[in-house]
């Protein structure tokens, strides 16, 4: 490929700019061998020639094709070089707004200014677990590489974060460790990660400051090491730091701050506990006030500092040593603010004894002013021979009084260092570790000092360790791939770097200058000017003596030699530190002894102290012999020697600007970075080997345009691929065949993208030219058809006009006949109406004639019939008169013969007989009624003459006192009476006549109002009309608002009942997660304990109360006791002890259990008793007589049986009744009426119920009466008795049934029993009243005794002891007390529930009762007095009852829980656990044994827990259990005897209800528990379709054809490929969706849960497929589209086969359809912008603008979306109330509603198959 190839015309190229750099340009003509110049045209139009170095033949750069620029990976591009990369990253940066870059191994991060929401939990989480290529560049993914070679190769990693001041280190740095603290979490419960995270606010306070450069600048380096153990969780962590920059505590620039810590304490002087500080604002202090400006924009540092301490706490610094450290910080500042006057003669100076800094300085530290004042003037020197005391200048003393607070300041940083990596170390054993290396790039500033050489020389060393760790990965790239390779040349800066720290090297002569007593740095300038002047990378400037210029990698640095000395010696004098060293405050002094001068410290005075230290000063003089150079050498050697056993990770950082603006991109600043950093080193060494590289299959698709149609035919993809390049690319160097992929040389792609483009312009053209020519032919057929089509209409008309006039002449001659037809036609009618006028006249007559003859006629007929009608009656009147005489007398014969007959037959015997047969009773009945009523009548005769008796004495009483009174009045009254009854008359007619005229008023008023009335009725219709037509019109008008609002409503519903549900079920999960937790520090405590004799309760053995919040339906104690040992086991017996409660409810439960044991101890003894003593009675009989005697046993025990459940059901109704009796009486007068209806029938109940009585005693008289005349026989006739003959009775004869006799016999037999049974009963209870007396009096008794033992060891005590004893004893025995109050409560509580429940069952038996009892009533009365009353024994069904011992229960969960298989059950019925249980809890519901009941479902949860643990990724399992669970739970609601459960139950299935217990609580329980086991189903379910979904919805190819046109990938790490091929096709998830829907089907699972089921399963697909799509660059484009269309369309294919469609699955893909939808539409106009934001609904804004940025053209022929187009995207989706977020939380689930869903079976059609082993089960 040659030159001239290359540079033809229309090729674009990159030109020199001394603006921007790099100015892009294209060739209007082809470029020749030999021309001077190139014809170029700038992107403006403007036309440029471009010269060219004929002798160097030096080309400017070619441009990549627009189909490679934006790559994610720099080194894809196939034209490496400058002006690419940085055209590359400002692409990214400006117009995708994309931060991160890869360049091979490195990850270029630009500071982007601003807040991106791409740091949160859920990027996290996306990144967790993918390869470095699979997703777009991120911090996250460099760490998640780190962390997965560590766990993969066992060794030990580093991530190396570089970069300018303000380039974003720091927070690059920060977010890695985040990601760790993430993703590994913590291997204890110390919060070590928090830890990690804690240390950044603090030591951002101490080494962070404002520059000019960065507003929160690190002005240190440090290597954060992060331990992790085997299972690769954080343990610990430790932090190395590199030379701190001091000379900021007491220096500088303008603009700039010092560290934040002095600023932040400032700001918080005003605090109480900061008082002593005597701290003012930061302007009044020196150190803090040079810069000017103190604040920084946007940060407040008092809210900063309280963080700070927040950290400090954390990381377990006491509130003391804090105090200490803040008055140190504060000293710092006073000694800033030490005011030192020069005395007259210069040489010497002093303070003043009033300067308060200074006696602050000297108070805040602990030491004696005197002295500070003194040796901070004066300088001490030690000869051989004697000491001299000398007096330093102004400015000597102002250095010192500098060099101390630098030295305070560094001491008290390496002192929190170490103390954060005290906090952060732990004594387990660190298994690997990853570093993090934050530290300073290479910097050149106008002016470099000590500082800047430093930096520079330790970036050297890192790049020269990058370099070689590129050159090591090129190298195992060829090899793995077997390619030939030769070495390649890159530079190797080992001669600066030995020209630094090879012997005599800068830092050589440096520290020997230093160590000459009257060394100067002008001195040590000019040895490096006679040693080094030879060296390529050394250079003397032209004009300065002072400086000395080295050549770096990155660029050349001049330095000022003026300071080096004196900051390499870092002096400080010895008085000022031993001073300090003899400070009364503890850490103060610790700050500056070191390990040989710790000892000799502590004892004497200061004094003292200076004059016996001399031997440890001259070691410290020894010690201070290390200069600050050789200290950050030494350092430097021991990080790079730790980056060298590691596997580095290289993040570089560049700023964009030096504005700090968002998102503005400096040319100029990111090429001297990109220089400076090595990425463009990388590239130089890619580009001189084989830079891209391409997988046979990805060449294959995306060049097979370029294979002739021949080749194609070739099923061997790599011969293709070589055939191809052999013959397009003729050099064979600029490409190698490896093992899976082709190398090619720098610019080799681009050349194939041009071959492959002219080829498609050359199918262009073809095809345009095809098109133009059929559009040239559709265009002339066009013409041709429209000309034909004039020719046509033109004839037409003329055709038409001749036919108008045709049509119009022979119009003429039609009017012109029907005209004159229309005159003939009038004179015709008129005449014709005159005779029909006389024609109707005659016919009139002659009809009327005839009608009047007809009528006369009828008449006529009409008088004969009704006279032979009356004839006819008279003569058959006659004749039946004459019949019925007939019939009389034959009658009359007939009737005298009969009742001739029954005289007779009437006085005959046997008739009398028949008659008086069952009449005795009745007569029996009439008397007792006749002798009950002859009691009343009499009773109310005696209460009538009683009555009477008094009624005659008061009206003789009254009599008497009306003759005095009429005596003692005299005549005279008479008179007044009459007067009086006068007026009384008056009175009474004036009432009359005032009663008409109020009558006669409401008459009229009545009217009036009845007018009124119907007025307003009228009115009120009208009214009426009106407001219908007017609510018509509304509703017409607002059907629609209303429908509307009514939806709008609903879904709110919806969503908030979604949203309490999803609360609710988060809490279970959170719950479930919680008890995992537990488990395994459980287990984890149990493998470190491995102590003797320490036992553990198994799990099987805990409560349900420990397994949930809610309580049972028992009061047992069980639950409560064991989850406190539970609790005492965890925090330990020490801890346990401080808590009263805790330890007194354990003593009870352990009393309450030993007392318990004693009982039952008793109880058995006593059995053990009973049974030694039964001895068995032989009764010889036949086998007749036995089955005899077993019948009438079986029977007496039936009736007794029966009898007591009637008399047990009758005094609940009676009870029943008196409460609902009271109930009634106590309502409002409202349910008067229904009291009174209530009232009446209980009436009606209890007469029935006396008239049933009156029955029963009628025949125990009849079996009374039979047993004694039976009696009376035997006994008169012998042996032999005959029961037939005949019995006198008192009032009749009756013939005796030989089964009655017998029935009464046994109705004694009975009764008799019956007694017995009683009184053993009794006898019974008594002795175990007397029994539990015993053992209360024994337990008083133990009590008073354990009382007496208290008290006398409460004798020998102490006073004061004896008080807090008797405290001790009270609480405890308060503590008892309320315990057994919330005990008391709580069955109180449970009881009233119970009753309730009870309450409404009995309420319906109650009304059915009645009822039943009023059918049999009517029934009575049909039926004769004297019924059979013997009892037929019933046939045993199977009742749907399983009955099982107590021991039995530990295997019957084995058997069906813990060990069962969901294959052993294949085939049987579905859920049949489930069943099982239930009928095993309905039996101990039967037998009313509520501790069976509490202990069976607690078990059964517990066994299923345990199971789902063990199974924890068996889907199978999981589903069995989750259908069974449910189905438990729908058997609890189905015959829990709730009548909202009950509608679709059979009579049958009614019988089979619970009738003891409410287990409300527990069907919560059970609820929880499916939604634990539902949400383990999805996370298995998840576990088995995430590996599958990106690969199968995004990468693989469901459409052929579309991978041809697949964009240039970019290079993927080796070390991120996974082994093997992992792809998948959407037919695996199909496979595994039919898998799943199979297996849960099968199980009998829910149809409503397996649709909640897949909608989860699809959101997971939709979530995981989005997010992958807003994290790749290389699948947004136009192909992924119509791939995420089919496929999607395929799944909801699936679910409409499935009929899965219901469930709301393909609603939750709705935001993947918009996305695919969105890569499809156009993106050009304003218009495809409406399109897309009114399409793109369930996309949030961020969403939408990330895909538009990460849009992928297909080809060259595609245009890129624009950045115009992406603004008017924003500024139209802004009024929307969107999330932050960007990503879809993968991990949300839907709250899971379990519907009620009753099943059809009965339990007794249950069969349990013997595979299950459950003999031991008893079906009742």
């Amino acid at each position: 490929m040659s030159v001239s190839e290359l540079y033809s015309q229309y090729t674009r190229v990159w030109i020199p700019d001394p603006d921007e750099v790099w100015r892009s340009a294209e060739l209007t003509k082809d470029y020749k061998e030999g021309n001077k110049s190139l014809q170029l045209r700038l992107e403006d139009e403007t036309i440029r020639e471009y010269p060219i170095d004929v002798q160097n033949n030096q080309l400017p750069f070619l441009r990549n094709p627009d189909i490679l620029v934006g790559e994610n990976d720099l080194t894809a591009l196939s034209y490496l070089h400058e002006p690419a990369v940085l055209h590359n990253l400002k692409v990214r940066f400006l117009e995708s707004n994309h931060i991160y870059t890869y360049c091979g191994i490195v990850l270029v991060a630009i500071n982007p200014y601003d807040q991106l929401p791409i740091y949160g939990q859920d990027v996290i989480y996306a990144y967790s677990g993918q390869n470095m290529g699979d997703m777009d560049p991120h911090i996250f993914a460099v760490a998640e590489e780190a962390y997965k070679q560590m766990a993969r190769d066992e060794k030990n990693q580093s991530i190396i974060v570089s970069g300018e001041s303000g380039a974003g280190k720091t927070v690059s740095a920060k977010y890695a460790m985040r990601y760790f603290t993430t993703v590994s979490g913590s291997a204890s419960d110390t919060n070590i990660e928090e830890k990690v995270l804690a240390s950044s606010p603090i030591m951002e306070a101490i080494g962070n400051a404002k520059t000019t450069r960065n507003d929160n600048s690190s002005r240190f380096g440090k290597y954060i090491q992060i331990g992790f153990d085997k299972r690769y969780r954080i343990i610990g962590a430790n932090m190395r730091t590199y030379l701190l920059e001091k000379s900021r505590v007491v220096f500088q620039a303008d603009d700039e701050r010092n560290y934040h810590i002095f600023y932040q304490l400032c700001a918080a002087a005003s605090l109480p506990e900061f008082k002593e500080l005597a701290l003012t604002c930061a302007e009044d202090f020196f150190y803090t006030s040079q810069g000017g400006n103190t604040f920084i924009e946007g940060v407040d540092d008092a809210e900063d500092f309280e963080k700070t301490r927040q950290a400090f706490t954390l990381v377990g610094v006491r509130e003391s040593h804090q105090i200490s450290i803040f008055k140190i910080i504060a000293s710092i500042l006073h000694l800033g603010n030490v005011e030192i006057q020069a005395e007259r003669d210069g040489e010497s100076c002093r303070v003043s004894p009033e300067d308060e800094h200074l006696s602050d300085f000297c108070r805040l530290l602990g030491v004696e002013r005197s002295q500070m004042e003194h040796w901070l003037c004066h300088r001490k020197l030690v000869t051989t021979s004697e000491t001299y005391v000398k007096t330093m200048s102004l400015q000597q003393v102002v250095n010192a009084r500098d060099a101390l607070a630098k030295h305070i300041y560094a001491q008290l940083f390496h002192w929190i260092v170490e103390h954060v990596n005290k906090a952060l170390h732990t004594s387990l054993k660190q298994h690997s570790f990853i570093g993090v290396l934050d530290i300073y790039g290479f910097e050149t500033f106008e002016v470099n000092s000590f500082e800047q050489f430093c930096i520079n020389y330790a970036n050297e060393k890192l790049q020269q360790q990058f370099n070689s760790h590129v050159f090591k990965l090129e190298q195992e790239e060829y090899m793995k791939e077997q390619i030939p390779w030769t070495l390649i040349d890159f530079y190797d800066n080992q001669p600066c770097i030995d020209l630094i720290e090879a012997k005599l090297g800068i830092l050589d002569l440096l520290d020997e200058e230093c160590k000459v007593p009257k060394g100067t740095d002008q001195n040590w300038t000019q040895k490096l000017y006679d040693r080094h002047s030879g060296s390529q990378h050394f250079q003397k400037p032209r004009m300065s003596n002072k400086a000395f210029i080295v050549i770096h990698f990155a660029d050349k640095v001049e330095y000022l030699s003026d300071g080096f000395l004196e900051k390499n010696r870092d002096t400080v004098y010895e008085e000022q530190i031993n001073i300090l060293k003899a400070s009364k405050f503890p850490l103060v002094a610790d700050l500056f002894h070191d390990g040989k001068d710790s000892a000799p410290t502590a004892t004497t005075s200061s004094k003292i102290n200076i004059r016996s230290s001399r031997p440890p000063v001259k070691a410290s003089n020894k010690e201070h012999k290390k200069t600050v150079g050789y200290q950050f050498r030494s350092s430097l050697h021991l990080l790079m020697e730790t980056l060298n056993a590691t596997t580095p990770h290289y993040v570089r950082c560049i700023k964009p600007n030096d504005e700090k603006l968002p998102f503005h991109f400096n040319p100029k600043r990111a090429v001297q970075q990109l220089r400076a950093c090595g990425v463009l080193e990388t590239i130089r060494i890619s580009a001189a080997g084989y830079p891209s590289r391409w997988s046979y299959h990805d060449f294959f698709n995306r060049y097979r345009v370029l294979v002739k149609k021949r080749d194609l035919a070739n099923a061997d993809k790599k011969a293709i691929c070589r055939s191809v390049l052999e013959s397009l690319i003729k050099d064979p160097d600029k490409f190698q065949f490896g093992r899976t992929k082709i190398f090619f040389r720098a610019g080799q792609v681009a050349y194939l993208e041009k071959l492959r483009a002219d080829k498609f312009r050359a199918a262009t053209i073809m095809i345009q030219k095809t098109v133009r020519g059929w559009l040239q032919k559709v265009k002339y057929r066009r013409l041709k058809g429209a000309a034909l089509t004039l020719q046509r209409h033109c004839r037409g008309y003329l055709a038409r006009r001749l036919a108008e006039h045709l049509r119009r002449t022979r119009a003429a001659v039609v009017l012109q006949k029907q005209y004159r037809m229309q005159r003939a036609r009038r004179a015709y009618q008129r005449v014709r109406r005159a005779a029909v006028i006389i024609q109707a006249f005659a016919r009139g007559m002659f009809v009327r004639r005839i009608y009047h003859q007809v009528l006369r006629e009828h008449k006529a007929t009409v008088i004969q019939k009704h006279v032979r009608g009356w004839m006819a009656r008279r003569r058959f009147q006659r004749l039946r008169g004459a019949a019925i005489v007939i019939q009389c007398g034959f009658r009359r014969l007939k009737a005298k013969q009969a009742l001739k007959a029954l005289r007779i037959e009437a006085r005959s015997a046997e008739h009398l007989k028949r008659l008086n047969v069952g009449m005795e009773n009745k007569i029996v009945q009439l008397q007792r009624k006749i002798d009950d009523q002859n009691k009343e009548l009499k009773t109310l005769s005696e209460q009538l003459s009683a009555i009477t008796s008094a009624h005659t004495m008061e009206v003789e009483k009254l009599k008497k006192e009306l003759a005095c009174y009429q005596q003692s009045q005299g005549e005279d009254r008479g008179p007044q009476l009459q007067e009086e009854v006068a007026s009384l008359r008056t009175e009474l007619q004036r009432a009359h006549s005032e009663r008409k005229i109020l009558e006669d008023t409401h008459t009229r008023e009545k009217d009036e109002l009845r007018k009124r009335v119907a007025d307003l009725e009228q009115e009120n219709a009208l009214l009426k009309d009106e407001k219908e037509q007017l609510n018509n019109q509304i509703l017409c008008q607002s059907k629609d608002e209303f429908a509307q609002n009514s939806v709008k409503e609903n879904l709110m519903m919806k969503r908030e009942l979604e949203e309490e549900r999803s609360r609710y079920q988060n809490l279970v999960k959170e719950y479930s997660r919680l008890e995992q937790r537990y488990d395994n520090l459980r287990d984890e405590m149990t493998i470190l304990k491995q102590t003797p004799g320490h036992r553990r309760n198994p799990s099987n053995q805990s409560s349900l109360e420990s397994d949930s919040n809610y309580p049972s339906i028992s009061t047992s104690e069980v639950g409560d006791t064991e989850d406190t040992l539970q609790q005492v086991e965890e925090i330990g017996l020490e801890k346990a002890a401080m808590d009263m409660t805790v330890f007194l409810k354990l003593q009870k439960r352990v009393r309450e259990l030993e007392q318990e044991r004693k009982k039952l101890q008793v109880q058995l003894e006593k059995k053990e008793q009973q049974d030694g003593k039964r001895v068995p009675v032989e009764q010889p009989s036949n086998d007749s007589d036995l089955d005899q005697d077993a019948d009438l046993a079986y029977n007496s025990l039936k009736r007794q049986e029966l009898e007591s459940e009637n008399k047990k059901l009758k005094n609940e109704l009676n009870e029943l009744r008196t409460a609902v009796a009271d109930q009634a009486s106590e309502h409002s007068p409202a349910a008067a009426g229904t009291a009174g209806s209530y009232s009446l029938l209980l009436n009606q109940l209890r007469l029935a119920n006396e008239e049933l009585e009156v029955r029963k005693e009628e025949v125990l008289i009849l079996r009374t009466q039979i047993v004694s005349a039976d009696q009376r026989r035997l006994a008169g006739k012998g042996s032999e008795p005959n029961i037939n003959a005949r019995t006198s009775w008192p009032n009749s004869e009756k013939h005796v049934d030989q089964e009655d006799a017998i029935e009464a016999y046994h109705g004694v037999c009975q009764t008799n029993r019956l007694l017995e049974a009683q009184l053993q009963a009794q006898s019974r209870e008594h002795e175990e009243e007397v029994d539990s007396l015993k053992a209360q009096l024994e337990a008083l008794k133990e009590e008073m005794d354990r009382q007496q033992q208290t008290f006398c060891q409460t004798l020998l005590l102490s006073p004061e002891a004896q008080v807090e004893f008797g405290i001790q004893q009270e609480m405890s025995r308060l503590t008892n007390e309320n315990l057994d109050l919330k005990e008391l409560v709580e069955k109180l509580e449970k009881n009233e529930r119970k009753l309730k429940k009870q309450l409404k069952i009995y309420m319906k038996k109650v009304q059915d009762l009645e009822a039943a009892q009023a059918l049999a009533q009517s029934e009575r009365k049909r039926h004769e007095l004297n019924r059979q009353v013997t009892v037929q024994r019933k046939e045993k069904d199977f009742q749907g009852m399983l009955e099982y011992h107590r021991e039995d229960e530990a295997l019957l969960i084995r058997n069906l829980v813990t060990e069962l298989k969901p294959q052993a059950l294949a085939g049987a019925v579905p859920c049949l656990p489930a069943y099982i249980l239930y009928m095993c809890i309905r039996h101990a519901d039967y037998v009313n044994d509520d501790l069976k009941v509490h202990s069976l479902l607690t078990s059964t949860i517990n066994g299923i827990k345990k199971v789902l643990k063990k199974h924890s990724e068996d889907f199978e399992m999981t589903s069995f259990w989750l259908s069974n669970a449910c189905r438990l739970l729908h058997c609890l609601k189905q015959y829990s005897g709730d009548e909202g459960f009950m509608t679709q139950n059979t009579a049958k299935q009614n019988e089979h209800c619970l009738k003891n217990f409410d287990l409300t609580e527990y069907r919560q329980v059970l609820s929880d528990l499916s939604i634990q086991i539902y949400q383990q189903l999805i996370k298995i379910a998840e576990g088995l379709l995430q590996p599958m979904i990106v690969s199968a919805m995004l990468e693989n190819e469901s459409i052929q054809g579309l991978s041809g046109v697949k964009p240039t990938g970019y290079r993927k790490r080796t070390s991120s490929m996974p082994e093997g091929d992992n792809s998948y096709c959407l037919e695996a998830i199909i496979r595994q969706m039919n898998s799943f829907h199979t297996v849960m089907c099968d199980q009998g699972l829910d149809p409503e849960i397996i649709l909640q089921v897949f909608r989860q399963l699809f959101y997971i697909i939709n979530a995981v497929t989005l997010n992958n799509l807003l994290l790749r660059k290389d699948v947004c484009s136009w192909s992924t589209g119509m791939q995420l269309r089919y496929n999607i369309s395929q799944l909801e294919e699936w679910l409409r086969a499935r009929n899965l469609h219901q469930s709301g699955a393909a609603e939750t893909m709705e935001p993947l359809i918009q996305a695919a939808q969105l890569l499809q539409l156009k993106k050009k106009s304003p218009e495809d912008a409406e399109a897309i934001c009114s399409l793109c609904t369930a996309l949030s804004t961020q969403q939408i603008v990330k895909i538009l940025n990460l849009y992928t053209p297909l080809n060259e022929f595609e245009e890129r979306v624009t950045v115009a187009f992406i603004r008017t995207i924003q500024a139209q989706l802004q009024d929307r109330n969107d999330p932050q977020q960007l990503l879809l939380d993968f991990k949300h689930m839907f709250p899971v509603l379990f519907p009620f869903n009753p099943s059809s079976l009965t339990m007794d059609s249950i069969h349990i198959p013997a595979c299950l082993n459950l003999e031991f089960l008893n079906e009742v």
